[in-house]
């Protein structure tokens, strides 16, 4: 399918999203990612990644048109998949420098809140969770791993307001760690992975394992029933509504 690529340059991976214009997640790109991440995580002579996408975006999230012909049962399963992915990057053993060099939407801002270290170009790119603009809830994934990034207050004005931030509001809230311009943010973000890649794999995977397993575990203690909730609202006529009226391509 070939929707994510990966390139090793001394000990650290480039994984790229590249799935049309947007970069939207659909299932099979969601496997292809994990399936990635989990052999990179094996691989020994890999210290550290940097997550990126291709073109304008990182990532515009869920493939709403695709999504909105999905059973339900098959769209829950889909859910699992997806949260699962973030929880398992969240908690990835070894550093992931994720390089934004565009707009990081809905899902999309999921995996990159999920990463270490997000370094975003400044521009036109906007990053936000802006599910409750379209009548869509969140996961408690995104509401863990936001409130781990950002801190509560934060969170709940991110959330609450759904609104498109730019690189330099985002670093104001905590949403993002470093601006980059568009030129640099590549090798501004190999700096960042060269650094890691530096320390001891060891340590880091322990430090890391004491920062965010607790947050792991509270984001796997509520996601089904979220999940749940989730695809109810998704599916409401309402919501639909809005959803029809997304184009992506």
């Amino acid at each position: 399918m070939n929707f994510v690529l990966s390139s090793i340059e001394d000990d650290i991976a480039t994984v790229t999203l590249q799935r049309g214009k947007v970069n939207a997640l659909n299932e099979p790109m969601v496997e292809e990612i994990d399936d990635l991440f989990r052999t990179l995580e094996t691989d020994t002579a890999v210290k550290s990644i940097i997550f990126t996408g291709a073109g304008k975006f990182f990532s515009f999230g869920f493939d709403v048109p695709e999504f909105l012909h999905y059973p339900k049962e098959d769209f829950v399963y889909y859910l699992e998949k997806f949260t699962n992915l973030c929880t398992y990057l969240f908690q990835f053993p070894k550093p992931v420098v994720a390089a934004l060099n565009g707009h990081t939407i809905a899902g999309g801002c999921m995996l990159a809140i999920a990463c270490d270290v997000r370094i975003m170009a400044s521009g036109k790119g906007k990053i936000s969770l802006n599910e409750i603009t379209f009548g869509a809830p969140v996961f408690a994934g995104s509401v863990e791993m936001l409130r781990f990034c950002v801190g509560s207050r934060n969170a709940q004005a991110i959330l609450y307001s759904g609104a498109m931030y730019s690189a330099e509001d985002a670093l104001q809230l905590g949403l993002v760690d470093r601006v980059s311009s568009e030129n640099a943010l590549t090798d501004d973000a190999r700096k960042v992975a060269e650094e890691f890649a530096g320390k001891d794999s060891a340590a880091f995977r322990s430090i890391k394992k004491l920062l965010r397993k607790p947050v792991a575990e509270e984001m796997v203690r509520h996601e089904k029933d979220c999940i749940l909730e989730f695809v109810d609202i998704w599916y409401s006529e309402t919501t639909r509504e809005k959803l029809e009226r997304i184009k992506i391509h």
